[in-house]
């Protein structure tokens, strides 16, 4: 991983539980694996603590590991440097994509009740008029959050943790998954729809599908135009599952609002309207983990490390029959 990945998602604990746990040099941090002293390590390394910015695992790098058997990831998808190669070679895999979905679900879950409590239009309302005259009871006459019906885009990893703390509420929860059957719909406690449907009947749609070939452009511009006035579209996925320009129209038009964590690009360019935009939240990718957050990750991934050393299966394995589905 980049050493500053290292020290973020490390702290002084984490480092000591680290050494405790396995025979290695904490402050050996490596984003280049093809370097003298990666070659030494990898010689002799039967695990790899890996984060972001670490470089693919590929034949070339696996005939210098050969004893490699187990890879831990701290963050959450291992697409960027599990390659097939360490499948063929039956390598273990784990991640902390289960510690780094809670952060996500709780951005959602406060962006959910915002939206439908018009909490942007009070703020902006309150802004203007700075006086007690108005009744905001008339004002936000549609604000609120019961009996409002919330549809989930994916019942992925996240998705289903956002179900999870929308439970307490009254709320009636959509999902719209291909992969969902009855019966874990039912477990869940929510009412599987066709996409169409969800969009169009729904007061707020948070999409937490996996970015896939299949799934990039999920949500175009006939389902962004099949929600109802005043809906809102959450995002805390990924940009390119939305048609980025028919969202833009649609929220330039008043019609619906966002509250948008990623974009396409993901970096919208500085004249964007969406910066400004009134009905719109955006943030700079900030829904994952963040600050202390981070030690949720690496407490998580030192977790599976001591399974694994004291030879217990992964808690939440990453598994190659999986590969197609997930981010």
């Amino acid at each position: 991983m980049r050493p500053a990945v290292a020290a973020a998602i490390f702290d002084a604990e984490s480092r000591r539980r680290l050494t405790d746990l396995v025979d290695t040099d904490p402050g050996l941090v490596l984003e280049d694996l093809s370097g003298p002293a990666a070659r030494a390590a990898l010689a002799e390394a039967e695990v790899l603590v890996t984060g972001w910015g670490c470089p693919p695992l590929d034949e070339q790098v696996l005939r210098t590991a050969p004893r490699l058997r187990a890879v831990v990831h701290t963050a959450g998808s291992v697409k960027g440097h599990v390659t097939e190669a360490c499948w063929q070679r039956g390598i273990q895999v784990t991640s902390a994509a289960a510690a780094n979905a809670v952060p996500v679900a709780e951005f959602t879950l406060a962006a959910i009740l915002f939206a439908n409590k018009q909490v942007l239009r009070a703020r902006d309302g309150y802004r203007r008029v700075r006086d007690g005259s108005t009744d905001w009871h008339v004002r936000l006459a549609e604000a609120g959050n019961y009996r409002r019906r919330v549809g989930i885009v994916g019942a992925s990893r996240i998705g289903r943790r956002v179900i999870e703390l929308l439970r307490p509420f009254d709320l009636e929860v959509l999902v719209s998954d291909p992969f969902l059957d009855p019966d874990e719909a039912a477990a869940l406690g929510v009412r599987p729809v066709p996409l169409p449907e969800l969009f169009r009947s729904s007061d707020v749609v948070s999409v937490h599908a996996p970015w896939l070939p299949s799934t990039e452009g999920l949500v175009s511009r006939a389902l962004l135009a099949a929600m109802p006035d005043g809906a809102t579209l959450i995002n805390t996925a990924r940009g390119a599952l939305v048609d980025q320009q028919a969202l833009e129209r649609e929220l330039v038009s008043g019609r619906i609002g966002a509250v948008l964590d990623v974009t396409s690009p993901e970096v919208l360019p500085t004249g964007s309207s969406l910066y400004d935009l009134p009905n719109v939240l955006l943030t700079p990718h900030i829904a994952g983990s963040m600050g202390n957050e981070l030690r949720r990750m690496a407490d998580f991934a030192l977790d599976e490390l001591e399974r694994w050393t004291g030879g217990i299966p992964f808690l939440d394995p990453v598994r190659p029959d999986a590969w197609d589905r997930i981010a």
